[in-house]
């Protein structure tokens, strides 16, 4: 069993790397079977298509979405619970793994506009979204609590100059992500 999961996982590293080297269109998967160095038949016992490759790389990113939803419904809405929402999907999206599907997702766009975990992860980060403000919060307030999360995105893509490390962009992304969620 242990086997059959490093399998997958080296897939999914792979298909990752050429995805996001490539593009979702232009890799095939005979491509990802090639740099695996496995047979087509190999592959499709752990991925029928690309679209179950892409399903099982965003299944773990949208339940740690989850759990951060499930944990903040339980929480009183106070500013400390937004600025932890926020800090808990931070941690999430500024892991390696985390990072590196968060471009694929951006970079291929177009193509999967229309696959069901787009989709989901849009619902999710709505859910998501409406919990960092009162649910009478003010237009500007709904706008700045959007942007907060946007914030966190926006500095993980966002090249940056040379000498600033990976935990200072965090640490920036999440200072101006709390002065936009700490509005009342």
């Amino acid at each position: 069993m242990r086997d059959q999961a490093d399998t997958r996982t080296r897939i999914q590293r792979v298909a990752l790397e050429l995805f996001n080297e490539k593009g979702y269109e232009a890799t095939s998967l005979r491509e990802i079977a090639e740099e695996l160095g496995v047979t087509k038949a190999a592959l499709y016992y752990h991925f029928r298509s690309k679209d179950d490759i892409v399903a099982s790389l965003a299944e773990g990113r949208l339940g740690d979405i989850q759990r951060i939803l499930d944990w903040a419904r339980g929480q009183p809405q106070t500013v400390e619970t937004r600025r932890e929402i926020v800090r808990r999907y931070c941690d999430d999206l500024y892991s390696a793994h985390r990072t590196a599907i968060m471009r694929f997702f951006e970079r291929n766009q177009t193509a999967l506009r229309d696959h069901p975990t787009v989709g989901k992860n849009r619902e999710l980060m709505m859910d998501l979204v409406a919990l960092l403000h009162a649910p009478d919060a003010s237009p500007v307030t709904r706008v700045k609590s959007s942007l907060g999360l946007f914030a966190v995105h926006a500095a993980a893509f966002l090249p940056m100059s040379e000498g600033i490390t990976d935990e200072e962009r965090k640490e920036a992304a999440l200072e101006v992500a709390f002065e936009l969620v700490s509005s009342e």
